[in-house]
């Protein structure tokens, strides 16, 4: 089972200026024995009796990776052959070719985790008597900021040595009025940013190459009042916004060639009072929606139609939360789910279990768990056993164990750590504060 938060996941309050990374590039393996998979490459040495046209010794194709930051990577040689990788080196195909035999490597999936698109040089040729090793795809970073203020996004290039930010040629593009934050499709093609003060969302072309957008035909689509981050459902179909003004969630279907946003039937889905950031869940039932409700001090719940898209409240919905409550967060602990949400108004984090059948939320004894002053977003350390987060209002950092079974808080001893003033959030090595899920 998966859990993902999409708004996003990242993020309670949305700044002025929010960085978005994506990629092109493309990833590598390193090198290993004929038939291993999986992120290392797959190398064949030069042998008698290999197949080819001169029907005599067989070599192998392969070459270097640079830029990849995650996995998902396939390439293809001759529309075949396929090969996974997940890290930077030099990778191999596994099936060898014969001398005067043509090759052609090509991108047949782009990394997903987290989006990329890679790019192939030297990908094509014929073998003339030794191993091809100068095939080189690369890895090209890009960077999109939303500015508020000027009504555009800036566009970067990363240096994937210096990490330095080189101008994207056109940038900046322009948007709607007051754009939040740049949020992309999971096929890493089209890029959407919600304009809360234009009522809409901007939609946009990646060129892969030069990170160049384009605006989508059609765009801006249509939201409610005051949309905040646009955020995707687990399966990738449908598309949701938040409209803090009228308190109601947008929905879409994505046209996945062109990107465009169609609005679902019965969009947009009535929420509480001021809603914030949608997030995901999916348990073996099905998928469910959940947003915060700043000003209702509750959770709307949502199932999610798999073929439509469209919402439906579960039973029992809005479920009550503390003051001001932000963004919901979940955690799986082997049998069952746990469902966190930070209440900036009254100082600390409603806990819940949630019920994976219908998807309904039920506080788990002793929730509220008591923060400092003002706290933010809630970050998971990688093993699950331990949360943060910042308070702004108090200069500190919570810390607590979670309870395997119970998903119960507990303040881990010392807590609360001192810290500068307004912390904003607790970022972890690897941690799953991101609640756009990207």
């Amino acid at each position: 089972m998966k859990t993902t938060l999409r708004d996003g996941s990242h993020f309670t309050v949305l700044g002025l200026l929010l960085l978005a990374l994506t990629s092109c590039g493309g990833g590598g393996g390193s090198s290993g024995s004929s038939g291993s998979s999986g992120g290392s490459s797959n190398n064949s040495s030069s042998s008698s009796g290999g197949s080819g046209g001169s029907g005599g010794s067989a070599y192998s194709v392969g070459g270097t990776v640079t830029g990849l930051v995650g996995g998902g990577l396939i390439l293809s040689n001759n529309a075949g052959d396929n090969l996974d990788l997940d890290a930077n080196g030099a990778f191999t195909f596994a099936t060898p070719i014969g001398a005067g035999d043509a090759y052609s490597v090509t991108i047949n999936v782009q990394p997903n985790s987290p989006v990329q698109a890679c790019t192939v040089s030297n990908g094509e040729g014929s073998v003339a008597g030794a191993n091809i090793t100068t095939v080189v795809v690369d890895c090209a970073r890009f960077a999109f900021v939303a500015n508020s203020g000027s009504d555009n996004i800036s566009a970067y290039l990363i240096d994937n040595t210096s990490g330095a930010l080189t101008a994207v040629a056109g940038s900046p593009f322009a948007t709607g009025a007051n754009p939040s934050a740049v949020t992309f499709d999971p096929s890493g093609q089209f890029a959407y940013v919600a304009n809360a003060g234009s009522n809409n969302v901007s939609a946009y072309t990646i060129n892969t190459t030069t990170g160049v957008l384009a605006a989508i035909a059609g765009s801006p689509f249509a939201a409610g009042a005051n949309p905040s981050a646009v955020t995707f459902d687990l399966s990738g179909q449908f598309v949701y916004v938040a409209n803090a003004g009228s308190n109601d969630v947008s929905a879409y279907t994505i046209n996945t060639t062109t990107g465009a946003l169609t609005a679902i039937a019965g969009s947009p889905f009535a929420a509480g009072a001021n809603p914030s950031v949608i997030t995901f869940n999916s348990t073996s039932s099905g998928d469910f929606a959940y947003v915060a409700n700043q000003n209702s001090n509750n959770v709307s719940a949502f199932s999610v139609d798999a073929t439509t898209g469209a919402l439906t409240a579960i039973g029992g919905s809005p479920f009550a939360a503390g003051a001001n409550p932000s963004v919901v967060n979940f955690r799986f602990n082997g049998t069952g789910f746990f469902a966190y949400v930070v209440n900036t108004g009254s100082n600390n984090v409603s806990a819940y279990a949630v019920n994976t059948t219908t998807g309904a939320l039920t506080a788990m004894p002793g929730s509220p768990f008591a923060t400092g002053t003002g706290p933010d977003s809630l970050s998971f350390d990688s093993s699950g056993d331990f949360a943060y987060l910042a308070n702004h209002g108090s200069g500190s950092v919570s810390a607590f164990t979670i309870n395997a079974t119970t998903g119960a808080l507990t303040a881990v001893a010392g807590s609360p750590f001192a810290t500068g003033a307004n912390p904003y959030s607790v970022t972890l090595p690897i941690d799953t504060f991101n609640p756009w899920g990207y």
